[in-house]
């Protein structure tokens, strides 16, 4: 049995819009990474940018998406912005 966590996800630029929210609070499952959360929040709001194309952000730092994820976290998804 895995237990759950609660963390904050924020949604910038193009995810913002695909999301339509700015942040919300979700439970996943301990150690999960943000490789991971980024895959389920794609299917559920059908993200149109790859994992690629986009920067994961833990705690207000750039982290690796294999880095695990931990209560209360603050985890943000950062895509290319454009220029102009």
């Amino acid at each position: 049995m895995s237990s759950t966590v609660e963390i904050t996800v924020l949604y910038f630029a193009a995810l913002r819009e695909q999301a339509g929210k700015e942040q919300e609070k979700i439970h996943v499952a301990d150690g999960c990474t943000a490789a991971a959360l980024y895959e389920q929040l794609s299917q559920q709001y059908r993200f149109t940018l790859p994992q690629e194309r986009v920067r994961a952000a833990v705690n207000h730092a750039f982290a690796d998406w294999l880095q695990p994820l931990a209560a209360n976290d603050i985890v943000a998804f950062i895509p290319p912005v454009a220029g102009g």
